[in-house]
């Protein structure tokens, strides 16, 4: 019973990290400060937001320290470094120090390499504690990183709303405070042996999911009304006292562990409903797992190792990963080099070999990247459209509605067994919204256009980062999915350097020299629509090859998504009948 008990406080403790430690999203809100206080373009202005992002491409180095070091040095090794690159940038900005430009970039990749060594633990905490209900685990937390920009612009503004430079500062010290405050939990992690891996664990736990899958859908709202709400400092400290209360209300669900025995016969035996669609976690789909690891290991003796085992329309055994390539037109296209069962193991090596890999990796390419591009130009489109004033408004509501996002990549886990569609198809979905609000950027430069088209791009990058884990888990392999997922995310500093010397180059060539108040020299300022309209043409039809390529990975896969929904409704009938 104490070892379920620890095991949601590490769940809570997850959450907090994943919440505090999303500080690139904020970057809009202090790089016209940092512009110019460095007096640069906005070409090498794009180059310290892809500095941010590049800390992706050092992922590996999280998992190799992990190997080594235990969990809680691990966090707070990624705590210095944040600490380190944002602290230096914030003594730099209010003139306390004098660094050259290169360092900034240096600082800036540090930053963002500390949130990747965060993402990495949180990884590994959900992993190791809900070896069951791990994809409802994973979704729940890493939800939490969108609101980040939210918090902390509720953070600032208690503060002070007037210095872009406190931005910094947080980013420095609240993720090390958040680390102390986690590290209890994480030391006190349950062992391995006491987590239950049985069906009963697996429905109980799914009621308290739920719970807390409402409980961070009321956060969501409540930060998107509040944390860009014009007030005062005491109302914002009123506001933000109410977003960490938010934060801390899940410790309540460690202590119902104990009274778990009332609740599952008093409410959840009510709540499930014979063949609905509302069972979070499926006891069919835990022996479907059995089922597939029994006929892999029959295949892997029968074929000394040589291939993967793979199973057919009739559940018998076929080495091999690749269908029959048709002879004509569309269906040589979509058969070639195609999946035919979801869950196969891939090595790196394997994985760049696939044509629905950079199918997957285009669309990604071209819908959650260029997403989070859009974010980091967020001040300056603001700024160039004479809305200033709102960048904060707009960060927030970027941060709040990618953190819908990310909640609403569980949809297909929630309603499967009403409606079952496959996950590269809701791919899909969550990238149309993406070419529809540069669309409407283009052809309009109103206040309610950016704020709406913020919330559309916001919402479509949100879902496909969540959900870019379980689709990467179940095209290319479970086993595999940290080295491959790190594959797959180096196109994210890619993006962010080439959509953001796109967005620079075009801003730069429309910008004029002014002397600013706060430092002395000139800075480089575009005013206007053209500043960013070309842009969003160029970012729209990029986006819309990116729902292209979606679309056909869709149907490249759709067989083996609908052969592996067959499989478990099969075992789920068998399992009726005896």
């Amino acid at each position: 019973m104490t070892g379920q008990s620890r095991k949601w406080m590490v769940l809570v403790a997850t959450i907090w990290i994943q919440a505090f430690t999303g500080t690139n999203f904020d970057f809009s809100d202090y790089s016209s400060s940092l512009k110019s206080l460095l007096k640069i373009s906005q070409i090498k202005l794009n180059y310290l937001a892809t500095a941010n992002d590049m800390g992706k491409v050092f992922g590996w180095s999280s998992g190799l320290a992990l190997s080594r070091l235990p969990l809680s040095v691990v966090i707070f090794i990624a705590s210095a470094m944040g600490l380190l690159g944002y602290g230096l940038q914030w003594l730099a900005i209010k003139n306390l120090i004098a660094l050259p430009y290169y360092l900034f970039f240096l600082l800036s990749l540090l930053s963002g390499c500390s949130i990747c060594w965060f993402n990495t633990v949180c990884f590994v905490l959900c992993i190791r504690n809900f070896p069951v209900n791990r994809p409802l685990a994973l979704s729940l937390t890493v939800s939490f990183n969108g609101v980040s920009a939210a918090l902390y612009t509720l953070a600032a503004n208690s503060i002070d709303p007037s210095s872009d430079s406190l931005y910094l500062l947080l980013n420095a010290v609240v993720p090390l405070l958040t680390s102390l405050a986690a590290l209890i939990p994480i030391l006190l992690q349950p062992p391995l042996d006491s987590l239950s891996r049985s069906a009963d664990a697996a429905r109980r736990n799914s009621v308290i999911f739920l719970v807390l899958n409402f409980l961070a859908i009321f956060t969501g709202i409540y930060l998107l009304l509040f944390a860009s709400s014009t007030s005062d400092e005491a109302t914002s400290r009123i506001y933000f006292g109410g977003a960490i209360f938010l934060l801390v209300s899940p410790l309540c669900i460690p202590g119902t562990i104990y009274a778990r025995d009332w609740f599952h016969n008093a409410i959840h035996s009510s709540f499930q409903v014979e063949g609905s669609g509302f069972i979070l976690v499926h006891v069919d789909d835990l022996e479907l797992h059995k089922e597939l690891l029994t006929r892999q290991n029959s295949a892997l003796n029968l074929s000394n190792g040589d291939d993967h085992g793979l199973l057919g329309e009739n559940g018998s055994v076929h080495g091999g990963q690749r269908a029959k390539t048709s002879d004509v037109g569309c269906d040589k296209v979509l058969g070639q080099d195609q999946l035919t069962m979801l869950g196969e193991e891939h090595t790196a090596a394997e994985v760049v070999q696939r044509v629905d890999f950079w199918l997957y990796y285009i669309a990604y390419f071209c819908g959650g990247t260029i997403g989070l591009v859009y974010s980091n130009n967020l001040g300056q489109i603001a700024q160039s459209l004479g809305l200033s004033s709102s960048i904060s408004t707009l960060v927030t509501l970027y941060s709040s509605f990618s953190f819908f996002g990310r909640l609403l990549s569980a949809v297909p886990d929630y309603i499967r067994n009403k409606f079952y569609f496959a996950r590269t198809g809701w791919l899909a979905i969550g990238l149309f919204p993406t070419p529809v609000a540069f669309i409407l950027l283009a052809v309009s430069d109103s206040e309610a256009a950016l704020k709406v088209s913020t919330a559309l791009i916001g919402l479509s990058s949100g879902f496909i980062f969540a959900a870019a884990v379980a689709v990467t888990s179940e095209l290319f392999g479970p086993n595999s999915v940290s080295v491959n997922h790190n594959i797959l995310i180096t196109n994210i500093p890619i993006g962010s350097l080439l959509y953001g010397f796109l967005a620079a180059a075009i801003y730069d060539a429309n910008a004029y020299s002014v002397t600013t108040g706060d430092f002395m020299g000139d800075t480089l300022v575009c005013m206007g629509r053209k500043c960013y309209f070309w842009t969003f043409v160029w970012w729209g039809g990029i986006s819309v090859l990116g729902l292209a390529s979606s679309v056909l990975l869709f149907l490249r896969t759709k067989h083996a998504y609908d052969h592996f929904e067959r499989h478990r409704s099969r075992i789920s009938a068998q399992s009726l009948v005896s």
